[in-house]
């Protein structure tokens, strides 16, 4: 039985739109500046934050940048989730759906993205909890959108969701990964193969 999670109180969605001013402040400086030539204090003042306020969330400018990684980049499974499952009604158009959405996530990415997807590996190994609730946020996404097509009847039965929820995931995570390396990564073309693959593996034949 699924437990619905307690809504957040007043302190912390307070917290958390703190949070997100901190880190919508910091991405548009760091876009316009570059990383090196924008200060914690302009980061402030763009946010509208006392400096007190700002490493109440970050220790430095290294884990705001670790931070803007992980909610911009490694944190968007769920939500992307809950769109495609409200908004698409078998499981391939679900994966359609998917690739069509990072797909265009990643024609408005920019080199500063690229930093960003680079970084956040870093700050993961120094909050190995963090890394185990993303990672885990994101295989519990897929594992429950082809649990969701077992029950339509068009996922096939071979493999367990949970192993194709992490093949999903760890194909995309190696895309993601290789775009960043490489500017000049198929992405693209490389994101399409992986979503005939993830549909030849995942669902039924098309009647």
């Amino acid at each position: 039985m699924n437990v619905a999670a307690a809504p957040l109180g007043r302190r912390e969605k307070r917290k958390l739109e703190i949070r997100s001013r901190i880190e919508e402040a910091a991405y548009k400086l760091f876009r316009e500046q570059g990383i090196e030539d924008t200060s914690i204090e302009q980061i402030c003042v763009e946010a509208d934050v006392a400096r007190r306020t700002f490493y109440g969330h970050y220790t430095n400018k290294h884990a705001l940048l670790g931070g803007l990684g992980i909610s911009r980049l490694y944190s968007q499974s769920e939500p992307m989730l809950a769109l495609l499952m409200a908004n698409h009604h078998s499981t391939r158009a679900r994966l359609d759906a998917m690739i069509e959405y990072i797909g265009s996530n990643f024609a408005t990415f920019t080199e500063f993205d690229r930093q960003l997807i680079l970084i956040a590996p870093s700050i993961f190994a120094e909050d190995a909890e963090q890394q185990r609730e993303i990672g885990n946020s994101a295989s519990a996404s897929f594992t429950r959108l082809i649990t969701a097509g077992l029950e339509l009847g068009d996922v096939r039965t071979e493999f367990s969701p949970e192993i194709l929820a992490a093949m999903v995931v760890g194909t995309l995570n190696m895309l993601t990964t290789s775009w960043a390396m490489n500017s000049d990564y198929p992405i693209f073309d490389n994101l399409n193969e992986a979503r005939n693959m993830f549909e030849q593996l995942i669902c039924k034949p098309a009647t």
